[in-house]
């Protein structure tokens, strides 16, 4: 039953992500703070008591808060958005990379992911990136995402597996397959969007004419 409903918010919130994460820029933002909050709060509970993820009511507990605090800020400020969004997306394209090329040792995946992770965070707070480079990475995320949760549901992974960096919660092989065709396939849906609008990604959340930021 977790994977199940676990699985479905991650395909939901995925999928938005991959092809709407540009021209829906602070819902799906917001959507995704939630999602990665889900994911935190799950697993700082299990670490906690020592369990898996979800594995009792303390567990849907942490989620369900984690996902209301970091969803709210992460929709109310385009700051944190902007932040928590690359450090998930660098942290989340990162685990998958380094998966799908063979890197199996939990903590150098880890280590790399939360490198990637704040680095893009970094990046992403000391300038007005080009759109261009939030459709190409809500793309990678949200396919990531989506596949997870396709995992979920077909019984490939758990949802023990939240928050972990492992070859149960990573595509690879056929699910690496997927996930770049749904890469592609995100790329060319919210280039759509690009094209009709030549806005910074600070114009973008504010709704702002291109050019303006205000």
């Amino acid at each position: 039953m977790p994977e199940l409903v676990v699985g479905l918010l991650a395909m939901l919130v995925g999928t938005l992500l991959c092809f709407r994460g540009y021209a829906a820029m602070r819902l799906v933002i917001g959507l995704f703070g939630a999602w990665v909050g889900f994911v935190v709060g799950a697993r700082l509970v299990a670490d906690a008591a020592g369990g898996s993820a979800l594995a009792g009511v303390p567990g849907w507990v942490g989620a369900l808060v984690g996902a209301f605090v970091l969803g709210m800020l992460a929709y109310l400020s385009y700051q944190v958005a902007v932040v928590l969004g690359f450090a998930a997306f660098g942290y989340t394209v990162a685990a998958s990379a380094m998966t799908a090329l063979g890197v199996q040792t939990g903590w150098v995946v880890q280590a790399v992911a939360v490198v990637a992770g704040i680095g893009l965070g970094v990046l992403a707070i000391r300038g007005n990136l080009p759109a261009v480079v939030l459709v190409v990475l809500t793309a990678l995320a949200g396919a990531s995402v989506t596949v997870n949760g396709v995992m979920l549901l077909v019984g490939a992974s758990t949802v023990a597996d939240l928050g972990q960096v492992t070859q149960g919660g990573v595509p690879s092989g056929w699910w690496f397959a997927l996930d770049g065709a749904l890469v592609l396939l995100g790329l060319v849906v919210q280039s759509r969007s690009l094209s009709r609008s030549r806005r910074t990604m600070s114009a973008q959340w504010h709704g702002a004419p291109a050019g303006r930021a205000d």
